[in-house]
C-alpha cells in the first residue's frame, strides 16, 4: 500500500471524468430553475477551482489565527498529490505546514493532541480509504474527549480527506466512507459540492470547537465555480437547495449534486420538474429542508456515492418517510454506489456508481413520463 502512496505523488489532476457525460455541471449558491448560478454578494466575485477555494480557505484562516496549522503526508514540499496546498508552505513555513511520516494513526494522533492543548490541527489524510487508520483517535478520542470531560476539553480539529470513485485508483484509493463518520456522535461531517460550499464550510469547520471531517471528491479539484472574494463562512447543518423544482426531489452529496443538476436538466425536457438539494453536511443534518421539498414535490430520490447498504441514502430515506410521509405519491428510491469493492477497470468501475442517466431514468418512472 506505501508503494501505491509513494506513486501517486506524481498524479497532476486533470478534467473531471465522472461516468456521466454532463459532468461537470455548473453550479453555485441557490441555483434556481433552469438558470446559472448566482451568489449574491457585494464582493466582486471570481471563477476559481474547488482546489483553489480549499487553498485560500485554509490560507486565509492561517493568517488569521495562529493556532491553525496543517500536518499530514507530502502537504509541504509536494502540496499533496492533488496539488491543493500549492504555495502555503511557501508562505507559512514549514513550522505550520509539516510534512509528516507515513503515519495516519500518528498525524491524527498528534492532531488531536495538539486541539486538546489549544492549537487548531488541520490533519491531512490523503486518501479517504486510509481513515481506517485513524479510527481510535477520530472516534474513541476526538469524537468522545469533550463529553467524557464534562465540557472541560475540547478538539477543535478538522480532518480533511478526501472521496469519490470513477479515477481508476482501483478498491483501496476509491471509497467514499463518510457514512462511517456520520454514524459517530461527536464528530461533524461536511462532504460540499461546490467551489463556494469548500470554501465557506472549511473555513466554519476550523473555527469550529468540535472535530470536524471534511470530504472533499477528488475529482471536483480542477472543477471551477463562482466565489466572492474575501471573507465569508457557511454554516455547518445547513442545507442548499441548488435548484427548484415542483415534480421530485433529488436530495444529493458532494459529486452527486452536480450529477442530479444534470438529470435535473433532462428531465426538464421531458416535463418533470426536479428540484436538487445538496445536504452539504451529513452531520449536523438539516432534516428541515429535506423535509419541506419533499412534501413540496410528494416524490423523492436520494443520491450518494457512498455504499447503499447502511449508507447515507438510507438515513436520509427514513427521514423522508417519517417527516413526510403523508404526503408523498411515492416510496422514497435510494441510489449509492454498488456494493463491491471499486474495480480498476474502467468500464466495470463506471457501473458501480449513480449516473445523471440512471437518475433521471428512475425519476421519469416515478413521474409516470415513460
Amino acid at each position: 500500500m506505501h508503494l501505491i502512496r509513494i506513486q501517486t505523488k506524481s498524479i497532476n489532476m486533470s478534467t473531471p471524468s465522472k461516468s456521466s457525460p454532463s459532468f461537470p455541471f455548473p453550479l453555485g449558491e441557490g441555483q434556481g430553475e433552469g438558470t446559472q448560478p448566482a451568489i449574491t454578494s457585494e464582493k466582486p466575485v471570481r471563477e476559481i477551482t474547488f482546489g483553489q477555494a480549499i487553498n485560500e480557505a485554509l490560507a486565509e484562516e492561517m493568517r488569521r489565527d495562529p493556532r491553525v496549522f496543517i500536518i499530514g503526508e507530502d502537504v509541504a514540499e509536494a502540496g499533496t498529490p492533488f496539488k491543493v496546498l500549492s504555495g502555503l508552505a511557501k508562505e507559512f513555513g514549514t513550522k505550520r505546514v509539516i510534512d509528516s511520516p507515513i503515519s495516519e494513526a500518528g498525524i491524527a494522533g498528534i492532531g488531536v493532541g495538539a486541539a486538546m492543548t489549544g492549537m487548531r490541527p488541520v490533519v491531512d489524510i490523503m486518501f479517504g480509504d486510509f481513515i481506517t487508520l485513524t479510527m481510535d483517535q477520530l472516534v474513541n478520542q476526538a469524537a468522545k474527549i469533550h463529553y467524557m470531560s464534562g465540557g472541560k476539553l475540547k478538539v477543535p480539529m478538522v480532518l480533511r480527506t478526501t472521496l469519490g470513485a470513477t479515477r481508476r485508483s482501483a478498491a483501496q484509493h476509491s471509497q467514499s466512507l463518510h457514512a462511517w463518520v456520520s454514524h459517530v456522535p461527536g464528530l461533524k461531517v461536511a462532504v460540499p459540492a461546490t467551489s463556494y460550499d469548500a470554501k465557506g464550510l472549511l473555513k466554519s469547520a476550523i473555527r469550529d470547537d468540535n472535530p470536524v471531517v471534511f470530504f472533499e471528491d477528488k475529482l471536483m479539484y480542477q472543477l471551477k465555480g463562482p466565489v466572492p472574494e474575501g471573507e465569508y463562512t457557511i454554516p455547518l447543518g445547513v442545507a442548499d437547495v441548488k435548484r427548484v423544482g415542483s415534480d421530485i426531489t433529488l436530495v444529493a452529496t458532494s459529486s452527486m449534486v452536480h450529477v442530479a443538476l444534470a438529470a435535473a436538466g433532462a428531465l426538464q425536457a421531458s416535463g418533470v420538474s426536479a428540484e436538487v438539494v445538496d445536504l452539504r453536511t451529513t452531520a449536523p443534518l438539516d432534516k428541515e429542508t429535506i423535509i419541506e421539498s419533499a412534501k413540496k414535490t410528494s416524490r423523492a430520490i436520494v443520491i450518494d456515492e457512498g455504499y447503499e447498504r447502511y449508507g447515507v441514502t438510507a438515513e436520509i430515506a427514513s427521514v423522508i418517510a417519517d417527516g413526510a410521509f403523508y404526503y408523498l405519491d411515492a416510496p422514497v428510491k435510494r441510489m449509492g454506489a454498488m456494493d463491491v469493492p471499486v474495480p480498476f477497470s474502467p468500464v466495470l468501475e463506471d457501473q458501480t456508481v449513480p449516473t445523471a442517466e440512471s437518475v433521471a431514468e428512475m425519476a421519469k418512472r416515478m413521474c409516470n413520463k415513460q
